[in-house]
């Protein structure tokens, strides 16, 4: 969760202020701690000062006074330097944990005379305000520190909330939105900004989306055309070689066409239940493409030609899916198609309970398709191939509308791996 989350917005706003506090808290006590000590210094060394005057006076009287150390050896080395180089009374702080004291002294008539006044009373109300201020700045923190992440909490909801928005939008979502407050705060400029990006990428991809459907019809009358045409050409080699470019623009218009039906969101899964194994195996059969399949049941076919679909009766008794066979055979076609064109043999189907793995062993998929999907009329990298960039969009249209998943990585050891994981699957 993000409040168990220490990395947080929340918490590193929470902690400086738990940082400046502790900051000012310790400034404001030792400032304290030093003006309240040096004051009960200068009031000890006064009384000091006051009870050595007041008892010399009564020893000359002829009085007896108790804590009155007449010679050199009574007051302590460092008060006695500073008795012989003063003509006026010194003082000497002994600050001793236990028994702090303030010695006075004074050189009168080359005797030297001198008391020791107790200071622990006023160092004990010193350290009691040492720990008052600490106990004090211990609590203004449990109390300001919450009180500072509850109110980190507002903003970095919001931005929390920007955050899912972004992820929405960058899988797809289009219509999300952060619904900007107008405070006029950073994060809602940032927000409205975020809002603005997904209007104008929802506007493109509308406008890509009907120029494709447009060029597609504009292109499918003349087409017809041009196949009509071609056939009634002579047999040559010119034109065989027309009726090839003829029937490449064909199938680039039908893609186009079934892009712009899968982006218009009318397409409808027929499903019904289908052996899965024993349908891949016909499908790769009718693609005429050489590929490798195995199956849960351990079942490993080289495909080739009409082998596999001989061979394919034999893989009764796996997994049977409920989905679109029309649908799925063009996401399986165009697949192994893909491998073929843009990878390098051999290619290996694995067919595991729901799961349809195909890979190839070429220089595996670009790294901005992994993380982003495919781009129709975009194929990456010069060395998968050439090509339009329609197959594995179509592919990957096709699975959204029967509800599957179709995922792209490279193997470790080289070579593009696409996953369709198909939902419900169950063992006949």
């Amino acid at each position: 969760m993000t409040t168990l989350n220490w990395r947080s917005l929340r918490w590193k706003i929470a902690a400086l202020v738990a940082f400046a506090c502790c900051s000012v808290a310790l400034a404001i006590s030792l400032m304290v701690h030093q003006a309240t000590e040096t004051r009960a210094r200068i009031a000890g060394a006064d009384s000091a000062r006051s009870e050595l005057d007041s008892a010399i006076t009564q020893h000359e009287a002829g009085q007896k006074v108790p804590g009155l150390r007449i010679g050199e050896d009574g007051p302590p080395p460092e008060l006695l330097d500073r008795m012989r180089a003063s003509d006026h009374p010194e003082t000497w702080y002994d600050g001793k944990p236990k028994a702090p004291s303030m010695w006075a002294g004074e050189i009168r008539d080359g005797t030297v005379y001198s008391v020791k006044t107790d200071m622990t009373r006023g160092m004990l109300l010193v350290s009691g305000l040492d720990l008052d201020l600490f106990k004090y700045s211990v609590i203004s923190l449990a109390i300001l520190v919450p009180l500072a992440a509850l109110a980190a909490e507002l903003p970095n909801r919001r931005l929390r909330r920007g955050a899912g928005v972004a992820r929405r939008i960058a899988a797809g979502d289009l219509e999300a939105r952060t619904g900007a407050t107008g405070r006029g705060d950073e994060i809602d400029q940032l927000c409205a900004t975020l809002d603005q990006m997904a209007d104008s990428l929802r506007d493109r991809l509308v406008s890509e989306q009907r120029f494709t459907a447009d060029v597609a019809h504009e292109l499918r009358t003349p087409l017809m055309g041009l196949m009509t045409s071609a056939e009634l050409l002579p047999d040559s080699e010119a034109t065989d070689l027309v009726r090839g470019r003829v029937q490449v623009l064909r199938g680039l218009v039908e893609d186009l066409l079934e892009i712009s039906r899968l982006d218009g969101g009318a397409e409808r899964a027929d499903l019904r239940r289908v052996p899965l194994a024993e349908m891949v195996a016909d499908v790769v059969n009718r693609t005429g493409l050489e590929a490798t399949l195995t199956t849960s049941e351990g079942a490993t076919l080289a495909a080739e030609g009409a082998t596999l679909a001989a061979e394919g009766a034999m893989l009764g008794g796996g997994a049977t899916v409920e989905t679109d066979p029309r649908r799925l055979e063009r996401i399986i076609t165009n697949l192994v198609i893909n491998a073929h064109r843009h990878g390098r043999a051999p290619v290996e189907i694995d067919v595991t309970g729901a799961t349809i793995v195909v890979r190839d062993h070429g220089d595996g998929f670009p790294a901005e398709l992994v993380s982003n999907g495919p781009q129709r009329f975009r194929t990456g990298v010069a060395e998968r191939g050439r090509g339009h960039g329609l197959g594995l969009t179509i592919a990957t249209g096709q699975a959204a509308v029967i509800g599957a998943q179709l995922e792209f990585a490279n193997a470790p050891d080289g070579g593009a791996v696409a996953t369709l994981r198909l939902p419900a699957a169950q063992s006949s």
